[in-house]
């Protein structure tokens, strides 16, 4: 967006410049310079075609000075040419120079599409594969809560549910971490309980 930016002022400035050289002095000087040159050489053909009289010599001179009628150049003329192909020669480089910027950018903005594409693709696989490991940890929460209701807390009798299993599972591995050989019965139902666990 930055080359496109610097193209657009920068034909943005030619413009102003070009506007402002027509509406100066100078241009306005060596306009008038031209047409009057211009005028005075159809003055200077139109006496050369009186003067050669109106008989049919006169017509084949008349058509033959036409016919090889090339204006000649004045140096205004040239040197106004000479800075417009200057000019244009500097607007053709410009025009190749963005050119190629352009296609620069484009080729970064297709790389960057596919970059895009390819991130929304693996952010479409995390979310799926996430949604699926959510229902998988529901689905063992409901079978653990369901395995251990026959299995209440020694000292309260509280047995889990599914939504107080997180807490009942904290407070179970508390009591066993602090007097494991209190509680080896207890022990031995959880072993039997997770080997039956699927």
């Amino acid at each position: 967006q930055r080359y496109l930016d610097e193209a657009e002022r920068e034909k943005q400035q030619y413009v102003r410049e070009l506007k402002e050289y027509q509406q100066s002095e100078a241009f306005r000087l060596s306009a008038a310079k031209i047409q009057d040159k211009k005028v005075k050489r159809e003055e200077s053909a139109s006496v050369i075609i009186n003067a050669t009289g109106s008989g049919p010599a006169g017509h084949k001179l008349s058509d033959r000075f036409w016919k090889f009628d090339v204006p000649i150049f004045t140096e205004e003329f040239l040197d106004q040419n000479k800075a417009r192909e200057a000019e244009l020669r500097r607007l053709r480089k410009a025009n190749m120079e963005f050119e190629e910027q352009n296609t620069a950018l484009q080729k970064h903005i297709a790389d960057m599409h596919g970059a895009k594409e390819r991130l929304e693709a693996e952010l479409g696989q995390d979310e799926r594969r996430t949604q699926a490991l959510q229902r998988h940890l529901l689905a063992i929460k409901h079978t653990l809560a369901a395995s251990l209701a026959a299995v209440p807390l020694p000292g309260s009798g509280e047995t889990p549910s599914f939504g107080t299993l997180d807490a009942y599972m904290s407070r179970l591995c508390s009591v066993l971490e602090s007097s494991p050989h209190e509680h080896r019965t207890l022990i031995a139902q959880l072993q039997d309980i997770l080997a039956h666990f699927d």
